[in-house]
């Protein structure tokens, strides 16, 4: 944090990493499946199916549109809090407090990972910060962050979607349906796995499950 730019760009990651993505994947496939595993009400016709294609599409639309939204808020929110920690640290009355001012903004397992010398280098760092900004401000790069996630939400329907308007037989799109549900979650959870550190496939299996779940409780619920 040896400058402004520090305490406005470190906020938050403006570029979404491998677990964003996935997770807003996998939110999408969540909200499309709750639409699909009710599709049992819509075998009168084709035009029913149309029906149920554009009422996921359009809540993936509004729920992608929520949560890119958020994404922004949650952006500022913590920008905002890392510029009113460094002013509370170069007001701190003197080093002793300054300290406890950082080590209590660390989360459990940063503030295990971190030394005193370590958190009195991070204060050194900040007073020597020329300015802190008035305010948090939004950059390019979490618009476009923001529109990857609005995106990703959005595109997670089709896969789960278009067999039922591909094939006509409403029992086959709606198994081939969920076995690509399935696979996406399975891959999707893959990827988690594989970026956090665990045991892949497990939490691919786990994902897997998961969505076997949902399906599961729509159906018993009269899906």
């Amino acid at each position: 944090m040896s400058d402004n730019k520090d305490v406005d760009n470190n906020a938050r990651e403006p570029v979404l990493s491998p677990v964003d993505r996935v997770s807003e994947m996998l939110f999408g496939l969540f909200m499309a499946l709750t639409f699909t595993g009710a599709v049992s009400v819509a075998e009168e016709g084709r035009e029913q199916i149309r029906t149920l294609f554009l009422t996921a599409l359009g809540c993936n639309l509004a729920w992608g549109l929520v949560d890119a939204v958020m994404y922004l808020v949650r952006t500022l929110a913590e920008r905002g809090r890392l510029i009113t920690l460094a002013r509370s640290v170069q007001a701190a009355r003197d080093a002793e407090a300054g300290c406890k001012l950082i080590e209590n903004s660390l989360s459990q397992a940063a503030s295990r990972l971190l030394t005193a010398t370590e958190i009195e280098a991070v204060r050194k760092r900040i007073l020597a910060m020329v300015s802190v900004p008035e305010r948090p401000t939004l950059k390019r790069q979490d618009l476009l962050a923001a529109l990857a996630i609005f995106l990703i939400v959005v595109a997670s329907t089709f896969p789960v979607v278009l067999p039922f308007l591909l094939i006509h037989d409403v029992g086959t799109a709606k198994n081939l349906s969920r076995a690509i549900a399935l696979a996406m979650l399975f891959f999707g959870g893959l990827a988690r796995g594989r970026y956090a550190g665990h045991v892949s496939w497990k939490v691919g299996f786990s994902m897997a499950g998961l969505g076997t779940g949902l399906v599961l409780a729509i159906n018993a619920l009269g899906g």
